[in-house]
Order: C-alpha cells, then structure tokens, then sequence
C-alpha cells in the first residue's frame, strides 16, 4: 500500500510528475499494466487541480496593482508571441508539449500554459491526457527496458 501513496504523490508532484511517478511504481515491483494507467490517470488530474488553483491564487493577487499590471503584460506579450501557432496547434500543441517526458515539459507547465494563453478548458483538459498518455508510454518503455537491462546483467554477474 505504502509503494501506491508514494507513486501518487510523486506523480502529482510537479518535478517528478509521472516522470518520478511511473518509475518508482515499476521499480517498487508495482506490474506496467497497473502502473501505467493509474500513473496516467493521477498525472491527468493535476489539469483540474491547477485550474481550481490558478483561478483561486489569481483572483485574490489580481487585487493588487502591480500583480494585475504584471500579469496582463506578461500574458499580452506571450499572446502576441503566440497567437497564430496557438490557434494553429492549440490541442496538438498542448499534448505533445506536455507528451515530451523531460522537465518542464509536464502536466502543470501545459496547463499552465494553455491558462495563460486563454485555451479551453475542456480542450486542454482532453489534451493534458493525450499529452499525460503518450509521456506514460515512453517512460514505461525506457524504464521497462532499463530494467531489463540491469536483470540481464545481474544474472551474467
């Protein structure tokens, strides 16, 4: 029970994500057909999650001045910057951001994004979990492969 606690909470996390997530699971000995979807399905909720807590923290520091001032030039200059690769790549372009398994490039950082950016909610919703599902199945392969690996060396020793 204690290796499914910490797979959650590493998956949540917004470092590890499921990048530390899914790897712990299948170290802890949790199978890939069990670790894969509950990783993808704990990860593909922290679009949610950043939602209640973006609009939450936002309205109550948009009160003050210079946060209001800050941000709206902020996200005018990401607008502008963004606009036609936004609208050309919206749903694609929030799920393979979100799909590359490297730092940075997670669950938290695409909603965020695609929060600032002014995307749909639902849509980016959808896209956090392709995005969430195709990241879960390049870990599982590299980490699955790793271990292999090591097993093959171990029994050669």
């Amino acid at each position: 029970m204690e290796d499914w606690i910490w797979t959650t909470v590493l998956t949540l996390l917004p470092i590890a994500e499921l990048r530390g997530g899914l790897p712990y699971a299948l170290a802890s000995g949790i199978p890939w057909y069990l670790a894969y979807p509950f990783c993808v399905v704990v990860n593909a909720l922290v679009a949610p999650i950043a939602y209640v807590f973006l609009d939450t923290v936002h309205k109550l520091l948009y009160m003050w001045g210079f946060y209001a001032r800050l941000f709206d030039r902020l996200v005018e200059r990401a607008r502008r910057k963004l606009s036609a690769k936004v609208e050309r790549w919206e749903f694609w372009g929030v799920a393979v951001f979100v799909g590359i398994p490297l730092p940075i490039t997670g669950a938290w950082t695409g909603t965020l994004g695609a929060w600032v950016l002014g995307l749909s909610r639902r849509r980016t919703m959808v896209a956090v979990l392709a995005g969430v599902a195709i990241s879960g199945l390049i870990v599982s392969t590299i980490v699955l492969l790793g271990l292999e690996a090591l097993d093959l060396f171990i029994k050669s020793v």
